[in-house]
């Protein structure tokens, strides 16, 4: 499973991306980060553009509505 979808099924916590992001760049994918994290382009823009905290709070209003 991507970090996202594990992140909002509650089985890890956020500070887990940083395991994921590491994994990425040791691992031989040929998909890009966000691919690899489960991420759509307006949460890797949220990520990119503001914080890991911005990224977070979208994430979690995603949790409420599932």
């Amino acid at each position: 499973m991507k970090f996202k979808e594990r992140y909002l099924a509650g089985e890890i916590p956020f500070e887990e991306i940083d395991r994921y992001i590491e994994e990425w760049g040791n691992s031989e994918e040929l998909c890009t980060l966000r691919e690899y994290l489960g991420l759509n382009e307006e949460e890797e823009d949220v990520w990119i553009s503001v914080s890991d905290e911005a990224l977070q709070e979208l994430l979690d209003s995603q949790k409420k509505t599932r």
